[in-house]
């Protein structure tokens, strides 16, 4: 069964010295910034599903005990559902090596297309499989799916203005700006008038 990201970006009045008030309030439901279910994602950010790839940011930390009301009353409903919780601060993210490289090869196929600039650029991971298969010969679905378990580090089958590679991910690349970047985008404006440990992200996956 699938698992998916829920979850809210928090923030608090951190910065502003004379405020008394230093409880966390929801300020906007996850739903609303990302859509996607990365698997290699959810392992890198928060150690969920794919643990293997990559040092998780914030391993399986539960939910925060000073989580926002909003976060609390949207999760409730899931009760027995919820299968893991985490949190990670702005702060953190800003200080991630997202150049860091994947421990291991990663199972899925890489599509790279050429830019205008002659460098080559992540396409996708597992996608244009009808071609690749016909490059590489392959007929076994469940082979085609898992290319990077069956051919070297390095193996490339080029295809006129794209490529495709077995190799390993950067953090970046596993957390791509395409599928994330409306969360950063949000996180980044919030911590400009709440200071960097003043925005968290809260998530649970059901």
């Amino acid at each position: 069964m699938g698992v998916d990201l829920n979850g809210f970006i928090e923030c608090r009045w951190d910065r502003w010295l004379d405020e008394d008030d230093h409880s966390w309030s929801g300020a906007i439901d996850l739903a609303h910034l990302y859509n996607g279910r990365s698997y290699v994602a959810f392992g890198s950010l928060f150690g969920m599903r794919d643990t293997a790839s990559f040092r998780p940011l914030a391993d399986q930390r539960g939910l925060p005990p000073d989580v926002s009301p909003e976060t609390l009353a949207d999760m409730e409903p899931w009760g027995p559902d919820v299968k893991g919780a985490s949190w990670i601060t702005w702060a953190e993210l800003e200080a991630a090596d997202w150049d860091e490289v994947s421990d291991q090869v990663d199972d899925c196929v890489h599509e790279y297309r050429l830019t205008p600039h002659g460098t080559w650029r992540l396409h996708g991971r597992n996608s244009g499989l009808s071609r690749f298969a016909e490059l590489a010969g392959i007929t076994d679905p469940r082979a085609l799916y898992r290319a990077g378990r069956t051919y070297p580090e390095g193996t490339e089958w080029p295809d006129g203005d794209r490529l495709f590679r077995i190799g390993r991910l950067t953090r970046r690349q596993a957390v791509p700006d395409h599928d994330w970047g409306a969360v950063w985008s949000v996180m980044r404006t919030l911590a400009a008038l709440h200071g960097d440990e003043g925005v968290r992200m809260v998530v649970w996956f059901a």
